[in-house]
């Protein structure tokens, strides 16, 4: 992301181990092995670190990034010599010059508010030693071996090679990580014991070449008033990308919605970015998900088609009131769950201890190593389970009083609250509980959604070729 050529600075060179994760199967690659990358540790530079006081943060503990873009295997790296000058990781700052650091302070309300120095001061250095754990490196596990489902008919066959062709390949998540490790870095200047967590479908299995990345900035383990707190720091941010990162990061946007986001776009990886403060919610479901998808050689093949195909009807969308990927998503693991012979079952019923929402951050990463793979009776092939899903929506399921839960397994009656009254659509977040398909609002998006799902079954049914649905050409498979 931050060519070595333009920053002019000498290597940075690591003295920790190292693990050619991204060097296994370009498709199938355990939990660990991603979170690896994403929480590989570096020595921290005491000597120049200043940080808020321990309290500001609660007991978030930072995560420190990997110090080289190559991934090279697993033994130590003890000569960079002979490393191409662009395949060295750099440092932001010179050895020799002190970067600026500028300490900002969110102000909590109530009783969280604690004494601090104020807003914008640069010569506060406080005890750094109880802020900092000690180094730890995250153990190197093989990968689970998964194979694709046999395709013995047609429509099986299809999709499978849609799957093929646009599921998320390793580069493209080297790519995101890359990034993360790099902007990490830089964000740190700002909030030192902050964290940068990928998550969404780029982490959870469910990521296609052209999914976006979406990243978390975690500044503590505590709710954030997305209002107030949420748009300070990202007001913060947004102004370091438009100064010292102007010429990497391109288009910056403040967006200030109920959750704000920064948008941009990585001038190197060609990557766009969605960068959210303190969306804890979303670290939690990037790894339930994730189990999910590697816990059945069925699932990741039909939720990829099942996205394409309400992206190319224009029912993928929550910005414009539609359903988002996140609910079309749960939406697939509660039929897989709902079957007569059920496919998937309730993992955080299974497994409550390696689910629960009062694991630290640092942790929920090791909660899919502990589940193994999920034997189901049920022997339908792909194309019959796309055909179940599509009929389910739209001639079982009963929108009016029920509400899909994939935390049940089952749908469950609607609740009473004010979240989920007048809602056309309620889709249980199985950590907080709230409804992830409020952006349908409207009964004209909510009618569109269901005719396509009653239309598209019918096309399917008759002519069980995917191309009636869903054309397979060339714009379709690069979305």
């Amino acid at each position: 992301m931050f060519p070595n050529s333009i920053l002019g600075r000498p290597p940075f060179t690591p003295n920790h181990q190292q693990h050619n994760f991204f060097a296994l199967s370009p498709t199938l690659y355990s939990h660990q092995q991603l979170i690896d990358a994403q929480f590989n540790f570096q020595n921290t530079d005491l000597s120049r670190a200043v940080s808020l006081q321990q309290l500001t943060y609660g007991n978030v503990s930072p995560i420190q990034t990997s110090t080289s873009p190559l991934f090279r295997g697993r033994k130590r790296l003890s000569d960079e010599k002979n490393l191409p000058l662009d395949g060295k990781r750099q440092r932001f700052h010179s050895p020799h010059q002190e970067p600026t650091i500028v300490n900002h302070i969110v102000p909590l309300s109530g009783e969280r508010r604690y004494s601090m120095p104020p807003l914008f001061h640069t010569h506060y250095v406080p005890d750094i030693v109880r802020c900092v754990p000690p180094f730890r490196e995250i153990p190197f596990l093989e990968p689970r071996e998964i194979t694709l489902p046999e395709a013995k008919d047609k429509l099986s066959q299809q999709i499978l090679e849609l799957f093929e062709a646009c599921q998320q390949q390793v580069s493209d998540l080297k790519k995101k990580e890359l990034c993360r490790t790099q902007l990490q870095r830089e964000i740190q200047l700002l909030f030192p014991q902050s964290r940068l967590f990928l998550v969404g479908s780029s982490l959870n299995g469910f990521g296609t070449r052209s999914s976006d990345g979406d990243l978390c900035l975690v500044v503590k383990e505590e709710p954030v008033n997305q209002k107030t707190e949420a748009r300070h720091i990202l007001t913060l941010v947004h102004k370091h990308f438009c100064t010292r990162l102007s010429g990497y990061i391109e288009r910056p946007q403040l967006i200030r919605a109920k959750v704000p986001i920064v948008k941009f776009r990585d001038k190197v990886s060609c990557v766009e970015f969605d960068l959210n403060v303190n969306n804890i919610v979303g670290i939690r479901n990037t790894f339930l998900l994730r189990t999910y998808a590697y816990l059945e050689n069925r699932v990741r093949p039909l939720v990829l088609v099942i996205k394409k195909w309400a992206s190319h009807h224009e029912i993928n969308d929550a910005s414009r009131g539609t359903l988002s990927s996140y609910s079309l998503v749960l939406m697939v693991l509660h039929y897989l769950q709902t079957l007569p012979e059920p496919i998937l079952p309730s993992i955080q019923k299974i497994y409550p201890e390696s689910f629960s929402p009062a694991i630290q951050l640092h942790l929920v990463h090791q909660a899919p190593c502990n589940v193994p793979p999920y034997l189901s009776k049920n022997e339908s092939n792909l194309g019959d389970l796309l055909l179940g899903f599509l009929k389910y929506y739209a001639t079982e399921f009963d929108w009016n009083s029920q509400m899909i839960s994939v935390r049940e397994a089952k749908a469950i009656p609607r609740p009473d609250g004010i979240e989920w009254r007048n809602k056309y659509i309620c889709v249980e977040e199985p950590f907080d509980g709230t409804n992830t398909a409020r952006a349908v609002h409207e009964k004209q998006k909510f009618d569109m959604i269901k005719d396509q799902f009653l239309k598209s079954w019918h096309r399917l049914k008759n002519k069980r070729d995917l191309n009636s649905i869903l054309p397979l050409r060339a714009p379709v498979l690069k979305r």
